[in-house]
């Protein structure tokens, strides 16, 4: 018999066949990835049986929350995609909020969910989850893998859309019966994206004309947000701020994009920011949004937004142009792009009137406390903090009055410093955050400044640092309340503090129990030498900070007003 005669079935080679699991590692580790986190179940098993022998770090949570929080973490601080794998049902659901804090904030994840045998979804199987139908909301993109053959492009792609235009989170959904199969894996990287493009080169007419405006104006301002940091811009925000001669306000994302010790610098503007950011904003007439998006903590009443102002908005998402205001110049594509060809085409000038102005409100209403009190103001923390770290630790926050003082007390000097949850404020950020920070940067001095109702919510997560050896340092502002609620109900709602008050536990207690260094701090005299202590530790350290129990963050922009009616400046000139 003739070999090849063209009527014989060519036998299948079993060696060329792989594992879909298999395949999942293989395109996780072409895309670079070294570290992952997450948490086992049933349905991903076959995915946790093949990294068991792969070159990949893998962090375990205490909670599918919390390991998303930390491929957050990761991403800010490392600029690479963090990876989160969960189970089915529960494990997927778990992932929401973190899914949405990153979709809110722009930054790249890919989450793997496990899913039932495709022959029994939709039958309510055990720990079945419509995963792809409930994270649809709070992702840039999403899909369910059915077909083994499928995998590696479809992962290959959900690495390229998390990362590229505006990043965002993708989840892929596995079920198990595609992660046993087999097929050929010839190792090619075809991806299949027709409809998604993104554009990176601005407009050559458009950045023009925002030069031209740049260049005739007499009172302009730098608006930056946080996608300077995902763009690695801040080298170009730098130049072209020395170049033109521009004050520079930021966004709380924006903060470390450009350093706070600098002469042009106005900090942090908005419901919190600095008072002579908001005046300066106000008065403008020329903003120069970069990288941000006109959120309403930044805009307060839109109707009176920078009403004096042409506005120019550079961003990488369209989507984003004249969206809550009108802008007058739009210019989309990459920041770092952008500002190079802006700075080949502005000029300077000193405009020495306007920084006068500036001047003279930056003098007027400093950020500022009662230094003299008795008891430990969080502020007093923060600044002990930032002078014992000499402004170069990198800083997670919870969310409420601890993340806004942090804000305004601690000074950011450079990108990726300061990793704290902006667009969906989420609390129990903070913590599992720092220890995504702390993997992505083992040698770095990560500090996660805590409020005591935001520490409450992922706590646990202590576990995971002790764990893996993470050195990571958490400071408790410790007032007895769920602070930022309690501050509106004593502003708004005559100081009836419905349920905002909390009865925690003794916080250096619970941390030595769970294996870290606990320390307590009742005593202002006290707090340098704890500060000095925790950064001594080579291992987890919690400090309990406890504060005073009303104090309140000022200035504030009541939810209504326009940017520049602050309430809280007579204080804050009276302590100047």
């Amino acid at each position: 018999m003739e070999p090849n005669s063209g009527n014989s079935i060519e036998a299948i080679d079993e060696s060329s066949l792989k594992i879909g699991a298999q395949i999942i590692v293989d395109t996780l580790l072409e895309q670079g990835v070294e570290t992952m986190f997450g948490y086992p179940g049933g349905v991903v098993l076959p995915l946790f049986d093949r990294l068991y022998d792969a070159p990949i770090r893998f962090i375990n949570p205490r909670h599918e929350q919390g390991g998303c929080h930390m491929a957050d973490g990761y991403a800010r601080a490392s600029g690479k995609v963090g990876v989160v794998v969960a189970t089915s049902g529960p494990g997927a659901c778990n992932l929401t909020t973190g899914l949405a804090t990153a979709m809110m904030d722009s930054v790249p994840i890919v989450a793997l969910t496990g899913q039932v045998r495709t022959e029994l979804i939709g039958n309510d199987a055990f720990q079945e989850a419509d995963t792809t139908g409930i994270t649809r909301p709070v992702t840039k993109y999403n899909c369910i893998v059915k077909r083994v053959e499928d995998l590696a492009r479809t992962i290959r792609e959900a690495f390229y859309i998390a990362s590229t235009g505006r990043p965002g989170p993708v989840l892929v959904d596995l079920p198990v019966d595609v992660q046993v199969a087999k097929c050929r894996h010839d190792g090619s990287k075809q991806m299949d994206l027709p409809g998604y493009r993104v554009r990176t080169k601005g407009n050559a007419r458009q950045i023009s004309i925002a030069a031209a405006a740049i260049n005739s104006s007499e009172q302009p301002v730098l608006y930056v947000g946080g996608g300077v940091i995902s763009a690695n811009a801040s080298e170009e925000l730098r130049q072209l701020t020395e170049k033109a001669h521009l004050p520079v306000t930021t966004t709380l994302l924006g903060l470390g994009s450009f350093d706070q010790r600098k002469p042009e610098s106005l900090d942090m503007l908005g419901m919190h920011g600095a008072a002579y950011a908001n005046y300066a904003v106000q008065e403008c007439d020329l903003l120069i949004a970069v990288g941000a998006r006109f959120d309403d903590r930044v805009t307060a009443k839109l109707k009176t937004f920078a009403s004096n102002a042409k506005i120019i908005h550079i961003d990488i998402d369209p989507a984003s142009i004249s969206k809550n205001v009108r802008v007058d110049i739009p210019v989309v594509g990459d920041a770092k792009l952008i500002l190079a060809e802006l700075l080949e085409r502005v000029e300077f000038r000193e405009r020495k009137p306007w920084f006068k102005k500036i001047a003279d409100w930056k003098k007027k209403y400093p950020f500022s406390y009662d230094r003299q009190a008795a008891t430990i103001k969080p502020q007093y923390v923060i600044e002990e903090l930032c002078r014992q770290t000499a402004s170069e630790a990198t800083i997670t926050t919870g969310v409420g009055q601890n993340q806004m003082w942090t804000a305004q007390f601690y000074r950011f000097i450079k990108p990726r410093q300061l990793i704290s949850s902006g667009g969906l404020g989420t609390m129990g950020f903070g913590l599992p955050a720092a220890i995504g920070a702390q993997v992505a940067m083992p040698d770095a001095t990560v500090i996660d400044i805590d409020g005591d109702s935001s520490f409450n919510m992922t706590m646990t997560e202590l576990a995971t640092a002790v764990q893996y050896n993470l050195p990571i340092k958490v400071c408790i502002l410790n007032n007895g309340y769920m602070g930022m609620v309690r501050q509106w109900q004593e502003l708004f709602y005559n100081k009836r503090y419905s349920h905002s008050f909390l009865t925690n536990p003794d916080y250096a207690t619970v941390a030595r129990a769970i294996g870290t260094v606990g320390i307590t701090v009742d005593k202002k005299a006290d707090v340098p030498g704890a500060i000095k202590e925790m950064l001594a530790q080579k291992q987890p350290c919690v400090v309990d900070f406890k504060i005073e129990r009303e104090e309140n963050v000022w200035p504030m922009v009541p939810a209504g007003k326009s940017l520049d009616e602050m309430d809280g400046l007579d204080m804050l000139e009276s302590l100047a």
